[in-house]
């Protein structure tokens, strides 16, 4: 008899004498998944989730085979144990399937001596202690953590900025750049999504 419980490094099944709280089947998997936590950029709330892809030059989501990948299959998505191993494409990128957990995209934000924006640097401070990323282009931010997101929209606001805001349907490019030394955790960020899409 098999348990339906999956190790979070190799996944597969655990046995069924692990513990209740056990993540991984093995000694061999335990250790494995501690050292790729030492190098951890990413929350684990998203490298345990398999919605993992690569991207190219031009941040087209591609599987780790590197064909076509989409927002909405998750049949071209992939563990982030795969995506990192896999040499397609140039970088990887996470798909948010409405299940709480969205990205709040600042494009421009970063000014050209490496300031935040005025407008940039009140959206972050309302977000918080939450896992933020440099973009790939070096002057944008990805916010992510917790909200209730029905449909993704891009918010012009005063000043000529836009915000992004997506839960669903959607693949963020990722970096692993962590700004300004953020948590590696995701907190709720649902007060910043209600006035930012108010």
């Amino acid at each position: 008899m098999k348990t339906e419980r999956k190790c979070t490094w190799c996944e597969g099944d655990m046995p069924i004498t692990a513990r209740a709280d056990a993540r991984t089947c093995s000694t061999r998997c335990r250790v494995a998944a501690h050292r790729a936590t030492k190098k951890r950029v990413f929350p684990l709330e998203l490298t345990t989730r398999k919605r993992w892809v690569r991207r190219s030059t031009r941040k087209v989501p591609l599987t780790t085979v590197g064909r076509a990948a989409s927002s909405t299959d998750p049949r071209t998505w992939g563990t982030y144990r795969n995506a990192t191993e896999s040499v397609a494409g140039v970088g990887l990128g996470f798909v948010l399937d409405g299940d709480g957990i969205v990205c709040v995209d600042l494009d421009h934000a970063i000014a050209p001596d490496g300031s935040l924006k005025p407008w940039a640097e009140d959206i972050v401070s309302q977000a918080g202690a939450t896992y933020t990323e440099i973009s790939a282009s070096g002057e944008g931010l990805h916010i992510f953590g917790y909200a209730d997101v029905r449909q993704g929209r891009r918010i012009r606001r005063e000043g000529g900025y836009a915000v992004e805001v997506y839960g669903d349907e959607r693949y963020i490019a990722m970096t692993g750049q962590r700004f300004r030394g953020a948590p590696t955790t995701l907190a709720d960020i649902s007060a910043l999504v209600g006035q930012l899409t108010a």
